[in-house]
């Protein structure tokens, strides 16, 4: 995914930041907790296409995790 696209797009529901997942060719919403798919390398901003994600993999990597430093 190019870096400066994905510096431009943001969640259509809460306009937070995305992360890119590479391994499952998404990008993720941890606030919202939507994974929005990338499909022949077009990214799918639609809600409804969205995958919700499981709470494990919402506050993984999130800042602030408990027992972290």
């Amino acid at each position: 995914m190019d870096k400066e696209l994905l510096a431009m797009l943001i969640c259509p529901l809460c306009k937070g930041k995305l992360t890119y997942n590479r391994e499952a060719l998404e990008l993720e919403c941890r606030f919202e907790g939507l994974a929005y798919p990338i499909r022949d390398g077009i990214p799918v901003m639609l809600p409804e296409e969205a995958r919700a994600m499981s709470v494990d993999e919402t506050l993984h990597d999130s800042p602030g995790r408990a027992g972290e430093a």
